[in-house]
């Protein structure tokens, strides 16, 4: 077996391949043959699937300097290192099927990936000196501007962080199967998403502008139980939620919730206070918002500029991210909301779900005016 291998990079480096496939090769250590004397300078694709591997040699970069995509799917790495930032090519990666408990910051540094696959692991938390694994995943993934495929499915992550958003070019996200209890509402933001799938989750609610961009087509959020409502946004939306809106007391829960017969639905944790019809005066905290917000909108790119009248950092940062934006007509909103809802099973897509789902639709609206005008069908 050692002999073919030898053969096989040999034949690769003297013919100048740009293509090596070692899969199911039973590998426990990366093939040293490819480390040696320049290494292989034309190899743009390693495929090494369902081998043994436990980790990755730090010099591989300066070995493979070509390197646009790597297959290390189902093997047994458990780190990997810092020096995979200097594979400055790499279009795709994929760490699937592994033991990672730790991804580097350094993965960062890879400014032309465009599919990062990283299911099927053990991400959970850093040592205590850092945060959790996912938020110094992300944070990095954020600098990620050609990032196209983030899958993190079936892992142990409990949230997302927000500056997810930053990948401008993101189109497929998931992150089934984790332990997801919050979306943070930046997600919303992701100018080029189409699909996004967080099915078999913690999820009790989700951010009120999910659905609003256009370029979003596809939702799964099926098998999160305690989630009883959708933003009305998501209506005209190809989404999976079967399995959904299973009956919770709530006081088990500590969030806002808003109930309309014998429906009730949990609101985002941001939300601060619920409006109905009759509550015709906004809080003077939302109308001081809403009046920043329409003042200085053309300057909300930079946190620092309202310093002089020193709102603190989380209210610049509501200002720059509202909680939502109303279903009817587009006003900001930042503490307080107007919901109405819509059961499922009630509209003409009921018939879609086979009655497998209990949640309702929820419009969020900014007024008693829009929620009384408001209409799902129209």
């Amino acid at each position: 077996m050692a002999s073919e291998l030898c053969k096989t990079i040999s034949v690769a480096r003297l013919e100048k391949h740009k293509n090596l496939f070692l899969n199911y090769r039973n590998l426990h250590h990366f093939p040293l043959e490819l480390l040696k004397d320049e290494g292989l300078q034309y190899l743009e694709r390693l495929y090494m699937k369902r081998n043994s591997l436990t980790t990755l040699p730090e010099n591989l970069a300066q070995k493979l300097p070509n390197l646009v995509e790597l297959y290390l799917h189902s093997n047994n790495i458990v780190v990997v290192p810092e020096a995979i930032g200097s594979l400055v090519k790499l279009q795709c990666l994929d760490l699937s099927d592994n033991a990672l408990e730790i991804v580097c910051p350094e993965i960062g540094r890879l400014r032309a990936l465009r599919h990062l696959r990283l299911a099927n692991n053990q991400l959970q938390f850093l040592p205590p000196v850092h945060k959790d694994a996912i938020l110094i995943l992300v944070v990095e993934v954020g600098d990620l501007k050609e990032l196209q495929t983030l899958d993190i499915s079936t892992n142990r992550l409990l949230t997302l962080p927000e500056r997810l958003h930053m990948c401008l070019s993101l189109q497929y996200l998931t992150v089934d199967r984790n332990r997801l209890w919050y979306v943070p509402r930046h997600l919303c933001q992701l100018p080029s998403l189409n699909e996004l799938s967080m099915a078999g989750n913690r999820l009790a609610f989700l951010p009120l502008d999910l659905g609003r961009s256009r370029e979003l087509q596809y939702v799964y959020v099926d098998n999160n139980i305690h989630l009883k409502g959708l933003p009305s946004y998501l209506y005209n939306k190809v989404i999976g939620c079967s399995g959904c809106g299973a009956p919770i007391q709530v006081s088990e829960v500590k969030l806002l919730s808003f109930s309309s017969g014998q429906r009730t639905v949990f609101l985002p944790a941001e939300v601060k206070a619920i409006g109905t019809e009759h509550d015709h005066v906004l809080p003077l905290q939302e109308l001081a918002m809403r009046s920043l917000y329409h003042t200085y909108h053309s300057l909300l790119k930079d946190l620092n500029f309202l310093s002089p009248i020193s709102l603190p950092r989380s209210l610049l940062e509501l200002l720059h991210c509202p909680l939502g934006h109303c279903h009817r007509c587009s006003e900001p909103m930042f503490t307080i909301v107007y919901p109405k809802l819509f059961p499922l099973r009630e509209t003409p897509m009921a018939g879609l779900h086979q009655w497998r789902t209990t949640v309702s639709f929820v419009a969020y609206c900014c007024s008693t005016q829009c929620l009384q005008t408001f209409d799902l069908l129209s």
